[in-house]
This record gives C-alpha cells, structure tokens and sequence, in this order.
C-alpha cells in the first residue's frame, strides 16, 4: 500500500472513531425505570390453551424474555381444577412452580384467582365457600414467596347489594389472608368492578392494611365486555381518572396491551400518561405487562408492551 493511501485511510478511520465517539457520548443515556417488571401469565393462555407451550413453562419463558418477575392466572392450571384431591394438587403446583422460579431466577409477584366462587354473593354460606376456596390459593402464594393474590368480586349486579356483599367477603378473605402474610387486591375487571367509584367505597370500607387494588389500564368497561377495546362495551368508566382513583391504595399495577401503532405506541392507552400517574402515585412496586391482542402473535405482544413499558418510562421525570 502507498505511503499517502495509508494515511489517508488512517485519518478516516480516526474520523469514524471520533464521530462513533460523540455518537455515544451525546446520546442520552436510558434511565432505569422507576418501576420492576413483571409478566403476567395470561398473556400467553393462548398457547396454553393450544397445548404449545405448558403453564410450568412460565418461569422459563419469562427469563427468556427478561423479566424479574411473574404473576400467575389460577385458571391455567387445569391440573388443579380438574382434580379430585384439590390440596394435593396445590402442593405440586408449589412444588414445580418453585423450583423453575428458582432455576430461572425470577420472583413470583401474585396469583390472580378466577373460578373459586364468588366472593360479593347474597348468600353467606355461598360466600363463605367461595372464601374457603380462595384460601388455597392464599396458602400458595405464601408458599412460592408472593406477597399478593388477585380477586374478582362477583355474585351479584345489584349495585347496592354488590357494596355490601363485597364488603362482607373481602373483608373475610383478607382478614384470613393476613395470617399468611398475604395481600389481597382487586383489579378492575368488568362490570360493577370497572365503576371505580364503587370500587373504592369497598376498599374504603374494607379499611384493612393487606386490602388494596390493582389497577389495570384496559379494563374499565362497565357494561358488556371486560376491555375498553372490545365492541360489545356498552359504557366506559374514564380510564386515566379509573387509574389515578385506584393508585392510592394499589399494590400491584396492570399494563394492559391490545394493539401498537408503527411506533410501538398503544393505540388504545397513551402509556406515557399512564407512567406518569403511576410514578405522580409514588408507586414503585412490579408492573405486569399483560398482552391481550390478536394483531400481533403472543410471544411478539409481551416483547412490544415490555419495550414500550421501558420507552415510555424514559419520558417520567
């Protein structure tokens, strides 16, 4: 190579070298969110469901993916609700949920409870069952570390009746569930339960330490479906006013996901405005990213609400 080649190829390499240079130094550098970053299991029941992956994958596939920690859905565990010794069943479920939690090193977060009877039904006796039933998943979570279990408060539309028998059954659950160190929220889930203001007059009324809420972005229709999104949803509770009437007494919080635009944006939920009043909050516990969408494969959904989670999480001061 000549001599004049050779510098001149030296000098632009040194030009490459010192733009890369202030390339990097000029890009903002990412914060750490202000939050954890938890998976909830019902964004892969799809695959579940079809048999492609198993529910003991979970752990696994959350550490793949890169996530601290996992929620559970009690519904997927078609072992334990299709068994005859429903105890023992429990038991092999805390035996291998732990042991991959701990292969992959990811922390169980909360159990989100479905189909264990209904906790604001008129009758007591049914109430109390449904309490009962409850209580095996309460002992679960204690078991495999988590400090919360989700609950649906169902039994009755009665808007009146609904208050006062979700009072009673709450109360009853968590009162139960102290004694295992465990919390007890409910998340916004349809119906009577997305009217946050009658939400909150139970958990008011409630008034116990381990009772508390999780709110969840998408879930606030009050009439028809469960999510915003859905057509059959009749009537909307407003959805930023839902999230910042429910944070001060929430212990776990729900990134609800549907569908993105070519940014990567909700389309449904301004994050960045849900971020904020999350942190506006002094929230700073795990948020579960929950993909609940059709567009994109289940797999593709968690990695695209997990980076808009981090994107917009930059834009909080």
């Amino acid at each position: 190579m000549k001599k004049n080649s050779f510098l001149t190829n030296m000098k632009l390499l040194g030009l490459s070298l010192c733009s890369f240079a202030l390339i990097t130094q000029c890009a903002p550098e990412k914060k750490e969110p202000f939050f954890k970053i938890s998976l909830a299991q019902w964004s892969i029941n799809k695959m579940v469901k079809a048999g492609t992956v198993s529910q003991y994958d979970f752990a696994r596939l959350a550490s793949e993916w890169g996530f601290e920690g996992i929620e559970y859905v009690s519904q997927l565990y078609f072992d334990v609700a299709e068994a005859e010794d429903k105890e023992a069943a429990l038991q092999t479920f805390v035996e291998k949920s732990k042991a991959a939690s701990e292969k992959y090193g990811i922390q169980n977060v909360l159990i989100m409870i479905d189909h264990e009877g209904d906790l604001s039904a008129p009758d007591s006796i049914v109430r109390a069952k449904a309490v009962s039933d409850h209580m095996g998943w309460v002992k679960a979570a204690a078991a495999l570390g988590c400090h919360a279990v989700r609950v649906n408060l169902d039994g009755t539309e009665d808007p009146e009746e609904w208050l006062e028998t979700s009072v009673a059954g709450l109360s009853e659950l968590a009162r139960q569930a102290a004694e295992y160190n465990i919390n007890v929220i409910v998340e916004n889930h349809g119906d009577l339960s997305s009217n946050i203001d009658l939400l909150m007059q139970v958990i008011n009324t409630v008034d116990l330490p381990n009772c508390g809420t999780l709110p969840d972005f998408g879930n606030f229709c009050m009439k028809g479906a469960t999510a915003i999104r859905d057509a059959s949803c009749e009537k909307v509770y407003p959805i930023y006013q839902g999230v910042t009437n429910m944070l001060p007494k929430a212990l776990a919080v729900s990134a609800k996901a549907y569908e993105f635009d070519a940014q990567g944006a909700e389309i449904h939920i301004d994050y960045t405005k849900m971020l904020k009043l999350v942190h506006n909050a002094g929230y700073a516990g795990f948020v579960g990213v929950e993909y609940e969408g059709d567009k994109l494969s289940e797999s593709d959904g968690i990695k695209a609400t997990k980076a808009l989670l981090i994107d917009a999480a930059q834009a909080i001061e």
